[in-house]
């Protein structure tokens, strides 16, 4: 999985607290990061899938990693125009993802999500600007389970 640095770094993608299996804030019903995003790493032939659900998970995988992660999303966008997005691994096959690197249970970390005005494409910052960030991640279809 691809953390919010410059390309190469590995970690997580999405949002939260809670516990392993409920995030304390489902995203609502509409949001517009519910669905299957794809991220084709550049320089590589690897692809990242991820997989955003209603209930407040994700199913990601990328090169051989398969990992799960439980997050929280800001329901409206920030006065910048980014969604605040927290994500937790809670399992994970402990194989390696497209950079090479294995994500371990329990990494957590605080994204800043933003969406074309089409939501058809994102992007994934390490803060609320556009100076550290990855993608375009682009929308397949409607929310997978």
């Amino acid at each position: 999985m691809r953390a919010v640095l410059p390309a190469a770094a590995a970690a997580a993608l999405l949002v939260l607290g809670g516990s392993a299996a409920d995030p304390p804030h489902k995203p609502k019903t509409n949001h517009p990061i519910l669905g299957t995003w794809i991220f084709a790493v550049p320089d590589t032939d690897c692809e990242e899938t991820y997989y955003v659900r209603q209930d407040g998970t994700t199913l990601v995988t990328s090169g051989e990693e398969v990992a799960e992660s439980v997050y929280e999303i800001a329901d409206e966008p920030s006065a910048k125009g980014f969604y605040r997005n927290i994500d937790r691994i809670v399992k994970d096959n402990g194989k390696p993802d497209c950079a090479g690197s294995i994500t371990k249970v329990g990494t957590e970390v605080t994204n800043y999500v933003r969406f074309h005005p089409s939501f058809d494409l994102m992007i994934i910052c390490q803060d609320e600007s556009l100076k550290s960030c990855f993608g375009p991640l682009y929308r397949l279809g409607g929310e997978s389970s």
